[in-house]
Order: C-alpha cells, then sequence, then structure tokens
C-alpha cells in the first residue's frame, strides 16, 4: 500500500511538472525532469534509474564442482531527486530505494518497516570552498563505496567493500577544498554521525561515530569528478591522481560492524557496546581510457567476541575484525568496449574464526550512453582458505534517465 501510494504520488507529481513546460530541453541522462522555478528561487532535477542482472553460480566442494544455480534479480531501483533551494548555495539531495535489496533490514530500532530512504541531505556552501552537510547521506569513507551504483565497472562492489565499508549515517559533514600549489589539490572530509546506519528511529543506542578523510590530487581536478566515477570514460588527456585517506572511530557500537549487522543484543535485554575502528588508503588514477583503483582497508575493535553481562558467556555475535586489499583496473577502447580486472583478498582476525578469502573477476563492458545505459558482464572465481571454490558469471544493464 505504502508503495502504491508513494508511485501515485510521484507520477501526480511528474504529470504537474511536465504540464507546466511545453518543451523540455533536457535529454536522456540528464534527468527525467527539470524544474527551476519562473523567480529562481529552487530546482528540482528527477532521475529515476534500476539495474537488472541474472547470475550463475557454480561451487566446488574439493572434488568437483556442484549444479549450477541461477538467479535473477532487480538489484536496484531507485528515485532521485536533487537541487536547490533559497539559493544555488543551498543544494540538497533525496533518493529513494524500492528494490528488495534497497528497502531490506527492518528491526525493532527502525519500527520494523522498510528502509525506502537512502539519501536524505543538505549541503550548504557557507564560505568559499566550504561546505556543511546534514541529514542521511554516505559518510566519507573508502573511494569504491562512495562511488555511485550507477558508475561502477564492475557489475557491484568487491568483497572489501561489502565486509569492511562505512556506508551511510545520520549526522552532519563538514568540508573543505584547498589548493596547495600549481594544480595540487587538497580536500578534507570531516564527519560526526549517530553510529548505527540509515533509518534509525529508536535512538542512539550506542555512542557517535567520528569520521575525517584527507584526499591529494597532484595533478589537478578529473573531468566530471571522474575521481568518483568509475572507468575513464572522458579519456583524461593527462595523467590524474586522487590518494585519500580515512579514518573512522565508532564509539561503543552496538552492530557487528559498526553501521550495519546484527545489533549485538543480550539474553537481557541490554546491548553489548564495543570500539570500533575502520581505516582506508585508497587511490584513483585514470590516463587515456586506463583506469586504476585500489583500496586497503582494517578494522579493529577493543573488544571481538560479544559477551553476557558477566563479561564471559558469548552472545554469539562476532564483530567482523580483519583487512583486505582491493585492486582494479580496466582500459575503455574507442568503440566503447572495456575490459576490466579485479583481484580482491580477505583476511580476518583469528578470533572470529572467519576464512580468508580470494576473489579474481574478469569484466567486459558496452557503454552506450556512459554510465547512463550499459551491458556489463563478469566471471569470478573465489576461493575460501584455498579449498572450496566459486565460479559466477553475472549480466546485467543500467538505465539512468
Amino acid at each position: 500500500m505504502k508503495l502504491r501510494i508513494l508511485s501515485i504520488a510521484i507520477t501526480l507529481f511528474a504529470t504537474t511538472l511536465v504540464q507546466s513546460q511545453e518543451i523540455s530541453d533536457t535529454s536522456f541522462g540528464k534527468g527525467l525532469i527539470n524544474f527551476v522555478a519562473k523567480d529562481s528561487s529552487f530546482s528540482v532535477k528527477f532521475a529515476p534509474r534500476f539495474q537488472v542482472r541474472s547470475m550463475s553460480s557454480w561451487d566446488h566442494d574439493g572434488n568437483q564442482y556442484g549444479s549450477a544455480e541461477h538467479n535473477f534479480i532487480v538489484r536496484r531501483s531507485r528515485l532521485k531527486f536533487d537541487g536547490f533551494a533559497y539559493s544555488p548555495k543551498l543544494k540538497y539531495k533525496l533518493e529513494l530505494g524500492l528494490s528488495n535489496r534497497d528497502i531490506s533490514g527492518a528491526n525493532q530500532f527502525n519500527r520494523n518497516t522498510p528502509r525506502y530512504i537512502l539519501d536524505a541531505v543538505i549541503m550548504w556552501e557557507f564560505s568559499k570552498n566550504w561546505e556543511l552537510w546534514a541529514g542521511q547521506t554516505k559518510l566519507p569513507g573508502n573511494v569504491e563505496r562512495v562511488v555511485s551504483s550507477a558508475n561502477l565497472q564492475l557489475i557491484d562492489r568487491s568483497l572489501l567493500n561489502s565486509r569492511f565499508n562505512i556506508d551511510r549515517d545520520l549526522g552532519i559533514q563538514i568540508r573543505h577544498k584547498s589548493n596547495l600549489g600549481g594544480d595540487f589539490l587538497m580536500r578534507e572530509k570531516f564527519a560526526i554521525s549517530q553510529g548505527e546506519g540509515r533509518n534509525v528511529t529508536e535512538g542512539n543506542e550506542g555512542g557517535l561515530q567520528y569520521t575525517a578523510r584527507v584526499e591529494f590530487l597532484p595533478f589537478g581536478a578529473f573531468k566530471s569528478k571522474g575521481d568518483y566515477s568509475q572507468s575513464d570514460l572522458k579519456r583524461e588527456n593527462t595523467s590524474k591522481l586522487m590518494v585519500g585517506f580515512t579514518y573512522n572511530f565508532n564509539e561503543n557500537a552496538v552492530r557487528e560492524r559498526g553501521f550495519a549487522g546484527d545489533y549485538m543484543i543480550r539474553t537481557d535485554g541490554t546491548i553489548f557496546e564495543t570500539n570500533q575502528t575502520t581505516t582506508f588508503l585508497d587511490a584513483m588514477f585514470k590516463h587515456n581510457g586506463f583506469s586504476f583503483m585500489g583500496e586497503y582497508a582494517k578494522r579493529t575493535a577493543v573488544h571481538v567476541i560479544a559477551t553476557e553481562t558477566d563479561g564471559v558467556t558469548p552472545t554469539g555475535d562476532i564483530v567482523l575484525t580483519g583487512k583486505a586489499l582491493n585492486l582494479q583496473a580496466g582500459y575503455l577502447f574507442k568503440s566503447n568496449f572495456e575490459i576490466a580486472g579485479r583481484f580482491t583478498t580477505l583476511e580476518y582476525e583469528s578470533i572470529t574464526e572467519t576464512l580468508p578469502s580470494k576473489q579474481y573477476t574478469l569484466g567486459l563492458n558496452r557503454f552506450l550512453v556512459g554510465h547512463k545505459l550499459k551491458v556489463q558482464s563478469d566471471l569470478s572465481y573465489t576461493t575460501l582458505d584455498g579449498k572450496n571454490d566459486n565460479i559466477t558469471f553475472r549480466l546485467g544493464f543500467d538505465i539512468h534517465f
């Protein structure tokens, strides 16, 4: 019912805006609707998108591969609104998720409701080169996570990202950029947030989360913010490099991965808390169709094994601590075909009793209208502790208005 009401509201809104303009000067990939008030007091851009994919997977038990498992899913289906309000220096972004994967995660701390809201944030340029962000959005974490899922080089993000990223949260951010001389740029980003992820409604159960990131661009800015878009679609005519470092401290974290995972609830109803620290070192490089991204991640915790109030008896919850390395590269041909490869390795602290794994991925892409309309495929070989293997083939397409 809620989804039906939402769809009707969006349809009526879109119809109203379209009828207010006889001719639209927008084009595919620039947003379905671009509306600016007559007095220039606000603007709205509406851009829906979705990703559909198929997957075939074969497991190997050490002796032989089993029969294939097939799956077809709508991985993402989203409605994005952005623009400015009152002044071009006060921007906003609202993004809603509609697919099962987008809205899953209902629990007692969000009133057991679907998590429709991905982003709801305002961004105020209160002084030259300074911005204040407030609301729910991505934290300034590893570059792969901050890259939109609309702009990925392979079908989906790496295992490093799925195990160690810090994702979205509610809070405030301060962002600044400066020129260090010549083309050399530096950007600093600081955030204070709730520490339990998105769409939490029942208060802050643990402590706050603190994030700091610094980025260096020795050869100047990328074209069209290409340091946060994978593949060198703009074919940089000179080398461009971004190197970033992120430090995240989640004080008295109450979930297994800080922002995500199960709440570590004891049998008496209280919640186990422990300090978690996550660090990232990453880089993005592009030149003439070639792109490279490298990431290193590490998470530690004061207490890895959650315990009951006696401080001894395990609850069964474990903080996922360890480290990971992800290396990814691709080359875009002038025909707009691209080949890409990725290598990821995960190592966990022995106390977690989680087995290490490695993954090798080879991808082939065809860009029709950049990232806005593309067909992607990739083949991954994953080994768990060097014994149990898996081969997965994925094929999908993206369409972003």
